[in-house]
């Protein structure tokens, strides 16, 4: 009998706070991390710098709300699949400790908590979230008849880029599409890498991933993705004139590429599980180099 098949183990007794912690994954950064880095690149270059406080406040405290509701709708859609995966068969609703209808109140209410916030913007930052919210709810179940799931997450977690546009200016120009496209090529990347961890079980449970589907090219898609975004983040921030910080965050960015190599070309669950929960930093030098390019420009 494999890992996977193998029955559940009896969940130890936890506190209805902390299945709740566990349902947003709260004691896992990365996941807003890799969220929250390109939407403040779009918030300081679609407010030509510094966005202020209200602003600041909203788009930090509205990805981790927005991610932790996401967190809740995936476990809702994959709750039959996630008990054959080893690193998700302890999730509250995958263990029962959690009923869907409790799980989908706490979605329900990270969802408004985070509609209030952007109601404090403009309206048109109200209607790009909505958007936004109805590609997260879709994405879950794209893998089950979609080659690579992850270009449509890509789309999900570029989403507050044009929303950051939208609540700066009121519009959302060519240069936020681009900027989302360029992002896309970073989730494809990291989220790749997270999929090579349950590649084995995903393909005995049939879920469709972008690790399956790239096969043995499957490193090179995810370093190709990862240059792909940085040489379009680039060339579309270059014109901005954001001087040495700008290019020595990029260059910082750049340089942990081989790391990520290194990391995965063994294909090794740990190895790859390491480069996802690592690839915030890319989005972190590219975030850096741009506020201070602003900043001292």
């Amino acid at each position: 009998m494999t890992d996977s098949a193998l029955p559940l183990a009896a969940p130890t007794r936890r506190s209805r706070v902390a299945l709740y912690l566990d349902l947003i994954r709260f004691n896992r950064p990365a996941g807003w991390l890799v969220l929250l880095w390109p939407t403040l690149v779009a918030l300081w270059v679609a407010s030509d710098g510094f966005p202020g406080w209200h602003l600041l406040a909203v788009f930090v405290l509205g990805t981790i709300l927005t991610r932790s509701a996401g967190c809740v709708i995936n476990d809702i859609a994959d709750r039959a699949f996630d008990r054959h995966v080893q690193r998700t068969r302890t999730r509250p609703l995958t263990t029962g400790e959690l009923s869907v209808g409790e799980a989908a109140l706490v979605g329900l209410a990270l969802t408004a908590l985070a509609l209030a916030l952007v109601l404090t913007t403009r309206r048109e930052a109200v209607a790009w979230s909505a958007l936004g919210v109805l590609v997260a709810v879709v994405y879950p179940y794209t893998k089950r008849f979609l080659p690579v799931p992850q270009a449509v997450l890509g789309v999900a977690f570029s989403f507050g880029v044009p929303i950051a546009f939208a609540a700066v200016t009121g519009d959302v120009p060519p240069l936020a599409w681009l900027l989302l496209a360029a992002n896309m090529g970073m989730v494809l990347a990291y989220d790749t890498e997270y999929a090579m961890v349950d590649r084995d079980d995903d393909l005995t449970i049939g879920i469709k991933t972008s690790a399956i589907t790239f096969g043995r090219w499957d490193v090179a898609c995810v370093m190709g993705c990862y240059a792909a975004c940085l040489l379009l983040t680039a060339g579309l921030l270059a014109p901005l004139a954001l001087g040495w910080p700008f290019w020595l965050g990029w260059l910082l960015a750049a340089a942990q590429l081989p790391w990520h190599h290194a990391l995965i070309r063994s294909r090794e669950r740990a190895g790859c599980f390491t480069a996802f929960s690592r690839s915030h930093w890319l989005g972190a030098c590219l975030f850096a180099g741009v506020a201070l390019g602003f900043a001292l420009g």
